[in-house]
């Protein structure tokens, strides 16, 4: 089974009664937020960390990839 925590926020009394009156449970509607934002912010990180390994990718040619490639699937 998973570990879990606890984490609270505070909203303003408005947004809290219009919550309710609307049937949105706040701790599914936050999971799935933080969720969201955590892949969003995994893919920028990705996507900078490619920008940073690409001018040493850009010197590996194709033929290099390929040959590569086909000698792994060999040793298998």
């Amino acid at each position: 089974m998973s570990k879990y925590s606890t984490v609270s926020t505070k909203i303003p009394q408005e947004l809290k009664e219009k919550m309710k009156e609307l049937k949105i449970k706040p701790s599914k509607l936050l999971r799935k937020a933080i969720e969201d934002e955590i892949r969003k912010r995994e893919a920028e990180k990705l996507k900078e960390e490619i920008e940073r390994l690409k001018p040493v990718l850009d010197k590996v040619s194709m033929e290099e990839v390929v040959k590569t490639v086909r000698e792994d699937r060999m040793h298998r």
